[in-house]
């Protein structure tokens, strides 16, 4: 197996010239076109002075650019950045200065709030956009280059290719740094978990800068040269109307199913040549499951993952034992284990920190050795979930030794809220948890103590908050409080 992961789709793009790898709109592109697009591009960064071993940051959302750019900047050898597109200029500032970027790869709409902090950020020389609206360093531009081939550098299965930003428990964000073999075996699920074929289409619905759009959504479909279909509008009526264009899988989070199952117009819709659905991100409720396979006729299975792990660490099988709240097995290569307070390994049935091993598990944070040292250790990841393993070896999560909330398929740690809530002039306190959502999974709620004689409001909160944060991590409830209990 090639552990390149450049390597990986020049190979697929050989096998399958022809074949479609990308529908985005009305517009299809051949795996031919798409090795040809992402050469071209990755010339364009070659001639900026990119080589391997330095960020290329991208914040784009699921277009073709980003499947072009992420693969132009792998088989340079250097890293790809994936940042969560609804970053604000304060989070992009920390994020761009921690990660040492030298180029920002964005669209025309975002690149201001990277223009707002561009002094700030010396090392990272160059804006790159989707158009030509800001100067002749855009992907378009690249392509009308016709420097269709490009060298690729030596790249083993141990450099990293991507970094990932995931919340800390401190309050600052950790960049996962994930290398080629880690997602190159991530690469193979659907082929030998899901038995997929080049003839899959698979609906890209998650943030492909996210861990589990990009392992789910592009990674497994393009090893196995099957197609990614791109929606622009994400919304329950668009979703119905590409699964007609002969979708063949979804992968999402569980807000998307329990949307379609309440959709009042699904009936008017030919969804018959989807195979199989998987949900993950955040929990399910178990319950809904069963009612979405009766209603569509479709296996809906329930995975489990995290960033650090490239994500997928077990998953469900479509024609295995459906368990109810079950997050499935380990993948193949895969070892998990449950341990107690003091270290010792629990057996089955057992409740304590579920842990995991396998070629999947990060290198390490990015200038972070002592977070690193917190999370691995002896090779096993300390997930911070608390879970039992039943004696087949199905995974039942039971909750979080950390405090983190999971809200629409995103992590979030209070102490990065609460730090953002303390710096409004008027709070003296602020506490943040999570409240059960059955849509969202959870969303964020405050409780915030303000300084004596203020009156400051809800909506001067949530106004304090949007500046800073990315929308989701911005508290949907805030309650006013004397003291914390």
């Amino acid at each position: 197996m090639k552990q390149n992961l450049g390597e990986m789709l020049e190979d697929t793009c050989r096998r399958y010239p022809d074949r479609i790898s990308l529908i985005y709109r009305d517009k299809t592109i051949s795996y031919a076109d798409l090795d040809r697009a992402v050469n071209a591009f990755g010339n364009r960064l070659k001639a900026l002075g990119v080589a391997k071993g330095d960020k290329v940051a991208m914040m784009l959302p699921n277009i073709p650019e980003f499947i072009i750019s992420y693969f132009a900047i792998l088989r340079l050898g250097a890293v790809a950045v994936t940042i969560n597109t609804l970053s604000t200029s304060h989070e992009l500032l920390y994020l761009l200065d921690n990660c040492d970027a030298r180029a920002f790869i964005t669209i025309p709409s975002s690149a201001k709030r990277f223009e707002e902090i561009r002094e700030k950020l010396p090392q990272c020389e160059h804006l790159i956009t989707t158009d030509d609206s800001h100067g002749n360093l855009s992907i378009n531009g690249s392509m009308e280059m016709n420097a269709f081939e490009l060298d690729m550098p030596e790249i083993t299965g141990d450099d990293p290719a991507v970094m990932i930003y995931t919340s800390g428990l401190t309050g600052k964000p950790l960049g996962a740094v994930l290398t080629h073999r880690n997602l190159s075996t991530q690469s193979l699920l659907l082929r030998d978990v899901c038995y997929g074929t080049a003839d899959d289409r698979g609906l890209c619905l998650i943030p492909l800068f996210h861990s589990f759009g990009a392992t789910a959504n592009m990674l497994m479909i393009l090893k196995t040269g099957a197609s990614v279909v791109m929606i622009d509008q994400f919304n329950l009526e668009n979703i119905f109307k590409a699964i007609e264009e002969k979708v063949t899988y979804i992968a999402a989070v569980p807000r998307v199913f329990l949307g379609m199952l309440l959709f009042e117009g699904a009936d008017n819709y030919d969804i018959s040549s989807l195979r199989f659905c998987i949900t993950g991100g955040s929990a399910i409720p178990p319950e809904y499951m069963p009612m979405f396979e009766e209603k569509f006729g479709v296996t809906l299975v329930q995975g489990y993952g995290l960033t650090e792990a490239s994500p997928v660490c077990s998953v469900s099988r479509i024609d295995g034992a459906q368990k109810p709240g079950s997050i499935g097995l380990p993948i193949p290569g895969v070892e998990v284990k449950v341990h107690d307070k003091t270290g010792a390994p629990l057996p089955a049935g057992g409740l304590g920190e579920l842990l995991v091993r396998g070629p999947n598990i990060m290198k390490g944070y990015y200038k972070d050795e002592e977070a690193t040292a917190e999370v691995i250790k002896d090779g096993w990841l300390h997930t911070g979930d608390l879970a039992k393993i039943d004696e087949e070896g199905h995974i039942f999560l039971e909750g979080r030794l950390k405090r983190m909330i999971i809200t629409s398929g995103f992590n979030v740690y209070p102490a990065e809220i609460e730090n953002t809530l303390r710096m409004h002039p008027e709070v003296s306190g602020a506490r943040v948890t999570g409240r059960e959502d059955l849509m969202r999974g959870e969303i964020v709620r405050a409780l915030v103590i303000r300084k004596q004689g203020s009156s400051v409001s809800e909506k001067d909160i949530t106004k304090h908050c949007r500046k800073y944060l990315s929308s989701y991590k911005s508290p949907r409830e805030v309650e006013f409080v004397e003291e914390f209990d």
